[in-house]
């Protein structure tokens, strides 16, 4: 569970390079120029742009050109991820997994880190397996269900996913691993991500 909770404040570090449509704060902030950035995406992130929210939340969160506020953070992350923001449903999701700046709840972090899984994030994927691997936070124990999202994962470049598929599939029948390769090569971005498999549930 330690470990679990670890994983996920790590990647919340991660998340600061892939920002595109708002080329001047994006710049500023990735070198390192905080001021110029926070001045760029406030009234970005103020519009509604969920890119500036995100990016503005991280800032909170890092403690980057502003004082360290995770409420600010969870409220801009918040606004982003309820627009369909990935990443920051997967921030949301782990402040609420974790209880921080607001109460705990994990079926709500299970939410968020499902709706940003299912658009393709990767770190949510992960986090989303060791769930369905541990059997925590109402998830129920799936061994192919997590086989398939560290796949997922693994495909784009998550490399913590890559350790966790190999050392579960010591554990799964060759029956579970081919549900699970059946399940990543027929899963489409976008889509529903299965809740349980056929041969993994016990």
């Amino acid at each position: 569970m330690k470990k679990f909770t670890v994983a996920i404040l790590l990647a919340l570090g991660l998340h600061g390079a892939a920002l595109a449509g708002f080329p001047e704060g994006a710049n500023a902030y990735n070198a390192r120029n905080y001021a110029l950035a926070l001045k760029e995406i406030t009234p970005l992130a103020r519009a509604g742009n969920p890119e500036a929210q995100h990016l503005l939340g991280l800032m909170y969160y890092m403690g980057r050109g502003v004082t360290r506020d995770y409420k600010q953070a969870f409220a801009w992350h918040l606004k982003a991820a309820q627009q369909g923001k990935a990443d920051a449903q997967y921030v949301v999701g782990a402040m609420y997994y974790t209880g921080n700046a607001v109460p705990l709840d994990q079926k709500l972090a299970v939410n968020w880190f499902r709706r940003a899984a299912e658009q393709g994030h990767a770190e949510a994927q992960h986090a989303l397996g060791l769930m369905y691997r541990y059997h925590v936070a109402g998830v129920p124990g799936d061994p192919v269900i997590a086989y398939m999202l560290w796949n997922l994962a693994a495909a784009s470049g998550n490399h913590n996913a890559v350790g966790q598929r190999a050392a579960i599939a010591k554990t799964m029948t060759q029956e579970q691993i081919e549900e699970a390769q059946a399940l990543s090569r027929t899963w489409k971005v976008g889509t529903p991500l299965p809740m349980q498999s056929k041969t993994g549930g016990g």
